[in-house]
């Protein structure tokens, strides 16, 4: 993956913006990672339902399990 560092970033950013690719740009401060740029689209759609089939629902999840009565 193509990174680059924050102060480039910044001089460069709307020519960036323009030319980043799908597998995205992470941005370097001090040569370490801080943040990651990906287009709208490229891998929040793979999110989408992806943990299906993956997760259990134990229990009542509409309700605490605590028993009260508004009048008391």
């Amino acid at each position: 993956m193509k990174q680059i560092a924050a102060a480039r970033f910044k001089e460069q950013c709307l020519s960036i913006l323009d030319h980043v690719g799908a597998e995205g740009i992470v941005i370097t401060k001090r040569g370490k990672p801080v943040a990651k740029l990906i287009p709208i689209g490229a891998e929040s759609a793979s999110l989408i339902g992806a943990l299906k089939g993956r997760l259990t629902i134990k229990g009542a999840i509409l309700t605490t399990g605590v028993t009260w009565d508004a009048e008391s």
